[in-house]
């Protein structure tokens, strides 16, 4: 998912001059590239679909563009169509957005194989703040309380293919409802947002819940790798990503 476009005013805007946020210079390199090597040396990942860019990036195996649609979610609908159009019977995809540099091969494996390891429809990593906070101190990411603890929602998906059927006003909402709290709460239903303010609702009822008004299987992976949920949206956390990625050397 490499299709943002920083807009003037927004934080990363004097660094990307409007351009494209997947090619911003991290550490030397696209921000995007990272990704794809990460993908490239991932066990579980065959083919890549960009969505959001015309070329230029290098991956060893078979990979494909589409043009930027404008919204996440039609990026989203425009990858899957695509991934379908080259293999009609690809039944699980892996969406990561371009903007998770410091993720590894073996972080995008866990996320596969957790998800094949059972059988619902959607899976989403979500990272505790501990687990956030101890290797990436000051992230300043949006945490969400579930019964004593606090989770910021990762950047890495497993989704069945075959919701890119259904109707598109449901992934619309869980588009608007990525980054803000009270959008997420008010998918699970209004009846359990009283136990979500007070901190008492479990992340696997708030998932069984929100599933169910959804009409889907969902599972959260609480994932022991914050990098799958280090996403560079302004300049300090550029700089926090960086500096992780000058310590850990060479791709």
């Amino acid at each position: 998912m490499a299709g943002g476009l920083c807009r003037e005013g927004e934080p990363l805007y004097p660094l990307t001059h409007g351009g494209p946020k997947a090619l911003l210079p991290v550490a030397g390199r696209p921000m995007v590239q990272w990704v794809l090597d990460a993908l490239a040396g991932a066990r579980s990942v065959g083919r890549v679909v960009v969505v959001g860019l015309d070329g230029g990036l290098s991956f060893p195996r078979e990979i494909h563009y589409v043009p930027n649609q404008g919204a996440y979610m039609d990026n989203a609908l425009a990858g899957a169509r695509r991934l379908l159009a080259i293999d009609p019977q690809a039944d699980r995809l892996l969406l990561l957005s371009a903007d998770i540099p410091a993720v590894l091969p073996a972080h995008v494996d866990w996320v596969v194989e957790q998800a094949l390891a059972t059988d619902e429809d959607f899976y989403y990593t979500v990272i505790e703040r501990r687990v956030m906070e101890e290797r990436f101190p000051g992230s300043r990411r949006t945490f969400l309380r579930f019964q004593g603890r606090q989770y910021c929602g990762g950047d890495v998906v497993v989704i069945r293919t075959s919701l890119f059927a259904m109707d598109t006003g449901i992934w619309q909402r869980l588009s608007d409802a990525r980054k803000s709290p009270l959008k997420t709460a008010a998918i699970i239903g209004p009846w359990v947002l009283l136990r979500f303010a007070l901190g008492l609702l479990p992340i696997d009822d708030a998932v069984r819940l929100a599933s169910r008004r959804l009409g889907v299987r969902g599972r959260a992976l609480p994932s022991p790798y914050a990098e799958v949920g280090m996403d560079v949206d302004k300049p300090f956390q550029l700089e926090l990503v960086e500096e992780a990625l000058r310590r850990r050397g060479p791709p």
